[in-house]
């Protein structure tokens, strides 16, 4: 399998597209649907996970247009990072460029620090988000691909607006507290607590500590990850949250639960994790995939197979080594081989019955290119 011809199609249809696209969760950009149902909750959640689940794109009918996500931009920027440590190649300096700019342009106003979130409004269970209410999360994802591209490209600007992004972490964001730890919000306006939200934030924290050396920064970080590490099952799972109504465990949500504690290990605090994270991983690899690469959703069902569980798996998958290279070559082969559109791009959704071929931006593309440019940065790391 030629992973960069498949990556080089792939990162031509993002291209072509201008970066922009649906998403999964965009339908309150209808005037229709949001005139329909913006005082209603559950109203709101209908529209969103009937068009969600359809495998017909009834967006251009509803008057939903392709925009550009910021959390799309970011993993796109990340895997041109990895994609610029590799070959140097003065297109991919110059898309880096344009990316950066776009960044900027797309950050949410008002608040403490640097943050990004949705190109469209949505509605979970637990709160209302309106358009560009930041996330932990986006932020997060966002934070990281922007170190990543001062470490492998060497852009100041990258650097410098990465920093600012604790300030909003740490300022602005609420906090659930258990003793001498305690758990970051989803949103400013929530008080949704995520392991995997909480964690991906803590993880940014730690690598700004390292750059900064602010021991606020430090303690926070050290604190949050100490609410992750409480709440890990015996098994080596962590549930997506402690809530009644949050109680499951799925593939790509421990993925990052596991990639944000490899950043903690990067950084130097291997004494304090690698226990809770050598059994995370066990958890991980014997638990979410089948013998021949199938990535199941839940730890207990396969379906849906969402793009994000392959893709999220070859990501963290491909910087363990070769301990973990047969399963992550199973997994990529059947991505490729389930998911690949003959256009070069991703599709979203496989069930029992049907494969979504929508071909998301934000929610398929961005995360494949990601996956397959870390995939390439390692294979290019271990044959050099």
């Amino acid at each position: 399998m030629n992973i960069k011809a498949i990556n080089d199609n792939l990162l031509s249809y993002i291209e072509s597209s201008g970066y922009a696209g649906y998403d999964p969760y965009d339908v309150l950009n209808s005037p229709l649907i949001y005139l329909l149902c913006c005082r209603s909750k559950w109203a709101r959640i209908a529209f969103t996970q009937f068009l969600r689940r359809c495998p017909v794109n009834l967006r251009p009918l509803l008057g939903v247009k392709k925009s550009q996500n910021p959390k799309g931009i970011g993993l796109i920027l990340e895997g041109y990072s990895k994609l610029f440590a590799l070959e140097q190649n003065s297109r991919c300096l110059q898309r880096i460029d344009y990316l950066l700019d776009l960044l900027e342009k797309l950050k949410s106003k008002g608040y403490s620090g640097n943050c990004w979130g949705y190109n469209f409004a949505w509605q979970s269970r637990v709160a209302y988000r309106p358009k560009y209410t930041p996330t932990i999360v986006n932020s997060a994802f966002i934070g990281h691909a922007l170190l990543d591209c001062f470490k492998f490209v060497g852009k100041q600007q990258a650097l410098d607006t990465a920093v600012s992004v604790k300030d909003f972490i740490l300022n602005d964001l609420n906090r659930k507290v258990e003793g001498d730890v305690f758990c970051f919000s989803y949103t400013p306006i929530d008080q949704d607590y995520i392991h995997n939200a909480n964690i991906l934030g803590a993880s940014l924290l730690i690598r700004l500590h390292e750059i900064i050396g602010d021991h606020k920064v430090e303690t926070a970080a050290l604190e949050s990850l100490g609410y992750c590490l409480k709440h890990q099952r015996d098994d080596g799972a962590w549930l997506f949250a402690e809530t009644n109504t949050q109680n499951w465990m799925d593939s790509f949500h421990t993925g990052f639960v596991l990639e944000s504690l490899r950043r903690f290990i990067n950084n130097g605090y291997s004494d304090i994790i690698t226990s809770s994270y050598d059994s995370g991983v066990k958890y991980y690899a014997e638990n979410f995939f089948l013998p021949d690469g199938t990535p199941k959703y839940y730890n207990d069902k396969t379906y849906p197979i969402d793009i994000h569980s392959p893709a999220e798996a070859v990501y963290f998958f491909s910087g363990m080594g070769d301990q973990y290279k047969a399963l992550t070559d199973n997994i990529l082969q059947w991505m490729l081989g389930n998911m690949l559109s003959p256009r070069g791009y991703f599709y979203f959704r496989k069930t029992k019955i049907f494969t979504n071929k929508i071909p998301y931006m934000r929610w398929s593309q961005a995360w494949v290119f990601r996956a397959l440019a870390e995939y390439q940065y390692h294979l290019g790391i271990n044959n050099g």
